[in-house]
């Protein structure tokens, strides 16, 4: 990065301080540095230096040195503080301790490094980096692993058993393969041992679980950050920088003393009350180094402190002091005239410009235009490019703030300070997370309710092995009312979904060989097919009219998206690609946008809207409340404020005045956007050309707005936001008859919440609210009680009298709270104590702390919608998930909390919760009476009813699709418990064996098998031989097949397309052993005549069979 660093050189002052530096300890003081200027100066002083600490004052600037530091190097970390109020909780997210570690990581494998860190970083206890290394687990091919003792330390380093690997910080053993996901790697991987030797060792990925590919030795860090007793062994985070090839940056000294001096005090007052109250032991004290100790060890240290003015430090002694003269850019606020003006008064006085932009496009054309203005501009992707006397460099970068040194005529200006508005890139590379196809089976449990297509709604009761005819098979019991039992064979699982509904009422179980179940599915597949012709009849009407055709994108609207402050998901791009296909074409356009909240779909609408107004056409954006519409009214002048774009807000926040006057402007084209609750649907409403209409929520409007927005839409293009998660198998079922976007991609980034588990104290409820409100946030304490929740906000306001607290609930009335609300987004109110009602799809950005009280009554799904509420901004955001004090934990509510791990990391409490949230979508989508269908035979068997009535009409179903293949054979045909134990497992891999469709996919099952379990025994291979031979029956429209080697009965569906002028000719091949009857339900009977034992088994035999029947589907 010489275009940076060369200038700096000729600075008498900095190469005297860089002199000192780098002969003695101690610490060098350098005066007049100003914002980003101190991050350059890091880099410039600190590059003779392997190993470089920087210390700033609190956790938003660490963040902020962290994005500026990455333009100048690679092997940049954050090292998070650790936590010091909360750290005895019961359970805490692994997300700071995963940055901490990869810190250490670096620390310990890299030569060169850099560490950003807040100064009660370096207050908390560490061991020596030689005690961490003897703690990684190194393994190769060579090594000989004795499982039992690597399983105690594994969970000793963190890490979790589980029955499946889906997140970090968690291993699986089954038999002889270990998988672990470690906290330092992108994918878990898998070791296979043969005996305690190391056979292989591969990645895999998490979602499929198969594997990727083989590695020669892998490292395994600790999960958990190794505790540093609070006696002895234990040394400060600085002392890893104590050597002669460290050193130590302060930014702002004397902040740095006041931060470390309060959270000691913090500290010292919390744990002296847990130690009166008997809930510490008195050696706890002794966790944290106190200011002084830290500022001594400063001394001792190769250290450097940037401040910007000349102030007294008490706390140590500084060596040096030097000053600089550095100057601040006033911010051009957009204006490019005192640019230009600026830049040429720069050039007559030869000064050297640099000009970072975030965006590559923008810096290109910045350069176009200042060479129009007779400037020396140009853009270039060679950083080490030196700048001359009177040229102006436009480099891809990012600073928060430019600066300028006046005596070596050298400036750095940032995008900032010429657009205004900050910009918070996040260029970092998305894993790709498929959306979870939720497999229910896999979360399948005893006691659950099932439905099974021909019999109706059971409960499980777990898989039994029974002996039929001397073979062993695993059997699916299910228990029906008037305790009538059925089993099912594992291999027949196609037949059986998991009941689910939207709210967990206990559903009425079905009699066994009763009418009741079969009167259900009739009713339910009549009305299936009238909501199917609905729609396919809607779709064609819409499909023939041409709507307005829009040109393709100009260079405006390239700019514009590349100002979006965040990394697009690969979900959002495909759905703003296809946004944009259907307005550029000549269909009017009727997209659905599904995602979950937070996950982009305001952007996507934000880009259409000005996409439509590029071309002078109007946009309306209906909301269903007053608060979003004023949400969504700042985040679109936020985003438009570069642009000649008016967007205006037409709801009850407005006063009549206001709104007249819109009202008018909208008649004449003078606003191109509106944004409003359903008042934007009043007759009074008028628009010179709307283009574009956006309904955010649709299913939150009444009757009659429904009706008016039908009107609305009738030639205009619409796209439809919901939050609510469209279910992948519904999807699938509409995706010809509504065009459909799902965003499932987690925007992960952008969710840092760290998660504690512990029980209800007003000392711990007071410390997360004081520091939340110290950081300058807001909390949200979510309150289930509306009959005591003015008491508990009292409580809260006694516990903390700095804050500004209020209540609200769903009994208030819709005026009322949407005052409250109001007040606490406006930031009037510091902490709302609520039920949780909190508003869905509300972005508060500035609450980041959320306390939950009696987490444990909760359910998954609730929890998770809640989570959705924090963690939207850059900053860490907390969830504290609280239980009664001395109460006793149900086993389910304690499994419950225990799941909120995955509260961090979206594992499988979020598919859970998911499913719940998708069951709900459904019924949202399709209307209340569908709801009540939905309800009656589960919504598994809802879709593929659905599914079936949409095909039908549409004319794309097959005979194929009409009955079920069934093969009942005397052979040992199951899942060994040795091979796999765990019963969910067992259960998921049977369902999945059963819907295989052909031989290419049973060769990819023995894989995975074969990569996940190991080498599959012999009666998983007959269960999967058997799985081929049942695709390939179904394809010769054989419905059932049972006997064994001997005799064989295949039964024909009655309307199979096969050339019956064929069947004689195959059963004289047969010379006798072959029959055909052609009863109601014609079958063929093969029966062979000698009786020598047979040498083939019944699998080989039906082979042979199909092998041949396939004669008859050949036309002649």
């Amino acid at each position: 990065m010489k275009s940076l660093t060369a200038p700096l050189k000729q600075l008498e002052a900095l190469s005297k301080a860089r002199e000192k530096l780098n002969k003695e300890t101690g610490v060098q003081l350098l005066c007049g540095c100003i914002d980003s200027q101190k991050t350059h100066l890091a880099y410039a002083v600190g590059e003779s230096f392997q190993k470089r600490l920087i210390i700033t004052y609190s956790e938003s600037k660490a963040k902020e040195i962290f994005e500026e530091y990455k333009i100048f190097g690679k092997n940049v970390y954050l090292y998070p503080a650790k936590d010091f109020l909360f750290f005895h909780a019961d359970i805490q997210g692994n997300l700071l301790e995963e940055q901490r570690i990869l810190a250490l990581q670096a620390l310990m494998e890299q030569e060169e490094v850099t560490i950003i860190t807040t100064i009660d970083g370096c207050m908390g206890k560490v061991k020596p980096l030689q005690d961490l290394k003897k703690q990684i687990i190194t393994i190769d091919m060579e090594s000989v692993i004795e499982l039992d003792a690597l399983k105690v330390l594994l969970a000793d380093m963190g890490y979790d058993r589980v029955g499946q690997v889906e997140n970090k910080g968690q291993f699986a053993i089954r038999g002889g393969i270990i998988d672990i996901f470690s906290l330092t790697d992108e994918v878990p991987v898998r070791i296979e041992l043969w005996d305690e030797e190391v056979d292989s060792i591969r990645s895999f990925d998490a979602q499929s679980q198969r594997s990727i590919e083989n590695l020669d030795f892998i490292k395994i860090y600790p999960a958990k950050e190794p505790e540093a007793k609070f006696t002895g062994e234990s040394i400060s985070f600085l002392e890893y920088f104590a050597n002669g090839e460290s050193v130590v940056f302060l930014d702002e000294p004397n902040r740095l003393v006041e931060k470390a001096q309060t959270v000691e005090k913090e500290f010292s007052e919390s744990i002296h009350n847990r130690i009166i109250q008997g809930k510490a032991a008195p050696e706890e004290a002794n966790h944290v180094s106190g200011a002084v100790e830290i500022f001594a060890k400063l001394e001792r240290c190769h250290s450097m402190a940037f401040c910007m003015l000349d102030a007294k430090i008490k706390e140590f002694t500084v060596k040096n002091k030097f000053s600089l003269e550095v100057k601040g850019i006033n911010s051009y606020q957009n204006s490019f005239e005192l640019l230009t003006k600026d830049l040429k008064r720069w050039k007559k006085e030869k000064y050297r410009t640099v000009l970072l932009c975030s965006s590559r496009t923008r810096a290109k054309r910045l350069a176009q235009d200042l060479q129009n203005e007779d400037l020396n501009a140009f853009y270039t992707d060679d950083e080490n490019r030196i700048v001359n006397p009177s040229e102006i460099i436009l480099l891809y970068g990012n600073v928060r703030n430019g600066y300028e040194y006046p005596m070596l005529k050298f400036a750095v200006l940032s995008e900032t300070d010429i657009f205004g508005g900050e910009k918070k890139k996040k260029k970092k590379k998305q894993t790709r997370y498929e959306g979870q196809k939720i497999q229910s089976f896999s979360e399948l449990s005893i006691g659950d309710y099932v439905v099974h297509e021909n019999h109706g709604l059971g409960i499980y009761r777990g898989i039994e092995k029974v002996e039929v005819e001397k073979k062993l098979k695993d059997y699916i019991k299910i228990e029906y009312a008037g305790s009538g039992a059925l089993y099912i064979l594992a291999t027949q699982l196609e037949t059986l979904q998991k009941y689910a509904s939207a709210d967990a009422k206990k559903p009425k179980l079905n009699k066994l060989g009763g009418s009741e179940w079969s009167r259900t599915k009739t009713k339910v597949r009549t009305a299936v097919q009238d909501i199917a012709k609905d729609l396919v009849e809607l779709y064609a009407a819409r499909a023939e009219r041409n709507g307005f055709v829009y040109g393709e994108d100009t260079v405006w609207q390239t700019e514009f998206e590349e100002m979006f402050p965040f990394e697009e998901t690969e979900d959002q791009m495909a759905a703003i690609e296809a946004t944009k296909r259907d307005m550029e074409s000549t269909k009017i356009m009727d997209r659905l946008i599904c995602g979950d909240v937070g996950y982009g779909k305001t952007e996507i609408a934000i880009r259409a809207a000005f996409k439509a107004v590029q071309e002078n056409k109007q946009v309306v954006y209906l909301v269903p409340t007053t608060i979003l519409a004023q949400q969504h009214y700042n985040t679109f002048v936020q985003r438009m404020k570069e642009f000649p774009v008016r967007v205006d807000l037409l709801c009850r926040f407005r006063t009549p005045a206001q709104q007249k006057a819109t009202l008018e402007d909208l008649k004449k084209g003078m606003v191109d956007i509106v944004i409003g609750t359903h008042r934007v649907l009043s007759k009074d409403v008028q628009f010179k050309d709307l283009g574009l209409l956006i309904i955010d929520e649709e299913q939150r409007f009444g009757v009659t707005h429904k009706e008016k927005i039908k009107k609305l839409k009738e030639n205009i293009d619409v796209l439809t936001l919901t939050a609510t998660p469209i279910p992948r198998t519904l999807h699938m079922s509409l995706i010809g008859i509504r065009d459909m976007s799902v965003l499932e991609e987690a925007p992960q980034d952008r969710l840092p919440i760290q998660t504690y588990v512990m029980e209800y104290e007003d000392e711990m409820v007071r410390a997360a609210i004081q520091r939340e409100l110290a950081r300058g946030g807001q909390v949200y304490f979510v309150y289930n009680r509306v009959n005591t929740i003015a008491e508990m906000a009292a409580h809260i306001e006694k516990l903390v009298p700095e804050a500004n607290v209020a209540f609200a609930h769903g009994q208030m009335s819709e005026k009322e709270l949407e005052k409250k609300m109001y007040e606490f987004i406006s930031g009037e109110t510091d902490v709302l104590v609520s039920t949780t009602i909190i508003e869905t799809g509300l972005d508060i950005s500035n609450v980041n702390t959320m306390i939950i009280h009696d987490a444990d009554q909760m359910g998954l799904s609730q929890l998770y919608q809640l989570r959705g509420r924090v963690g939207r901004s850059n900053r860490t955001a907390y969830a504290f998930l609280l239980y009664r004090r001395g109460k006793y934990l149900t086993e389910i509510a304690e499994k419950r909390l225990h799941a909120i791990r995955e509260f961090t990391d979206l594992g499988s409490g979020f598919k859970i919760a998911m499913r719940d949230l998708e069951i709900r979508g459904a019924g949202n989508l399709l209307g209340a009476e569908q709801h009540g269908h939905m309800q009656s035979v589960g919504y598994d068997l809802y879709c593929k009813m659905l599914n079936e009535a949409v095909k039908e009409l549409k004319g794309t179903a097959k005979i194929e699709d009409k009955f079920e293949t069934v093969l009942d054979l005397e052979t040992d045909a199951y899942i060994p418990n040795s091979y796999i134990k765990n019963e969910a497992q067992k259960l998921d891999i049977y369902k999945r064996i059963a819907s295989l469709e052909n031989g290419e996919e049973c060769e990819d099952m023995l894989e995975e098998l074969t990569d996940r379990f190991g080498d599959p025994p012999k009666a998983v291979m007959n269960l999967l031989e058997i799985a081929r031979l049942k695709a390939e029956a179904h394809g010769l429209y054989i419905t059932e097949v049972s006997g064994n080697s001997n005799r064989l009965k295949l039964t024909m569906y009655e309307r199979a397309n096969i050339v019956v002028t064929k069947i004689p000719k195959l059963i004289e091949r047969y010379q006798g052993a072959l029959k055909f009857q052609a009863a109601e339900a014609p079958y063929f009977l093969y029966e062979r005549k000698n009786n020598k034992k047979n040498e083939m088994t019944v699998l080989k035999t039906l082979a042979f069979l199909l092998d041949d029947m396939k004669y008859l589907l050949e036309e002649e």
